[in-house]
């Protein structure tokens, strides 16, 4: 196993540090998304963005490309979307009786799908493979994606009309689930202020295929003991309904737990707020501080749950408070 130096550490946080201080030139406040942002592109994972219309999330995902350094592309998801549009398709040349492939906007770094929930479940479904496998394949041939490659998705959680509920499958396929809140008055001031001009301000590049590299190697290099691994699967497990009428007030709530890919995901951006806090192991703080937005889109809530306003943060909370700390 790798082992990182003190040198090593301080450089990736200057990194990540240099990559705030850009966004918030233009981002005010939303100092959890933004680094959720820069955890999942360290940790090499897809963000799920989710929040009202006009709370930035749109700029914050093209000024996180720019800062980036990434190649940004946007699929503005509507119903009438075809899983072509997405991933790509063959078109006939009639001049020489031959398919050629035309690649999707997926072939990029950064692929910004905007307000993902208002296209049916076909044209989400195009963007499974290049999530989970970092490929597309458009007709017999298969293609590998562009690395990096990062989906930063976007949806609207009050607006139903129109919209298509993203299935578990790819729900799964998210890193992390961000909720976007409503800024505090201090910084709605700051944002008023700038009337809307944000998007003018200039900001640096920070990172490059090598310091990312970087940085990802870094994080493979942070230790994990063993303690922490069963504390991670303990709280993996307490979100799965055991098979007895006898339910506990929390998994009564629970249709269906969190897969073994929650374990992973918690273990890799465990191992990513470690780095963020300038250290080389993990300790029970990092697991807690990313519980929510690691688990939060991967548990199933039931009818119990929606009729007691009973959310996937409440059920998390109340797992971190009971579990035993190792």
């Amino acid at each position: 196993m790798n082992i990182i130096t003190k040198s090593e550490l301080d450089e990736c946080c200057f990194y990540i540090n240099r990559c705030r201080e850009e966004v918030s030139k233009r981002v005010v406040g939303q100092k959890d998304v933004v680094d959720g942002i820069i955890m999942a592109l360290v940790a090499g994972g897809h963000v799920l963005l989710e929040g009202v219309p006009g709370l930035a999330k749109t700029l914050a995902v093209k000024t996180f490309a720019e800062v980036s350094g990434l190649e940004y592309k946007r699929i503005q998801f509507t119903p009438d979307l075809l899983p072509a549009d997405v991933s790509g398709t063959l078109i006939y040349e009639q001049n020489t009786g031959r398919f050629t492939v035309r690649k999707g906007p997926v072939f990029s770094n950064l692929v910004l799908a905007d307000e993902i929930n208002r296209a049916p479940a076909k044209v989400q479904s195009a963007l499974l493979e290049a999530m989970a496998e970092h490929q597309v394949t458009i007709g017999e041939t298969t293609y590998k994606l562009n690395e990096p490659f990062f989906v930063l998705a976007t949806q609207n959680p009050i607006e139903q009309e129109g919209t298509y509920n993203l299935p578990e499958a790819e729900l799964d396929r998210f890193l992390l689930k961000l909720q976007v809140p409503y800024p505090t008055p201090e910084e709605e001031i700051q944002i008023v202020r700038s009337e809307g001009k944000a998007e003018q301000i200039p900001v640096n590049k920070v990172f490059n295929s090598f310091n990312l590299q970087k940085c990802r190697e870094a994080v493979d290099a942070i230790t994990v003991d063993d303690k922490m691994l069963a504390y991670i699967v303990s709280i993996v497990n307490a979100t799965r309904p055991v098979n007895s009428s006898r339910k506990n007030d929390i998994q009564r709530y629970i249709s269906f737990g969190v897969s073994p890919r929650a374990g992973i995901s918690l273990v890799r951006c465990a191992k990513v707020h470690a780095l963020f806090e300038n250290r080389s192991f993990v300790l029970a703080e990092d697991i807690q501080s990313v519980a929510k937005p690691v688990l939060r889109h991967r548990i199933v809530l039931n009818y119990e749950a929606s009729a007691d306003s009973v959310t996937a943060d409440d059920l998390i909370t109340k797992i971190l408070d009971f579990m035993p700390l190792p």
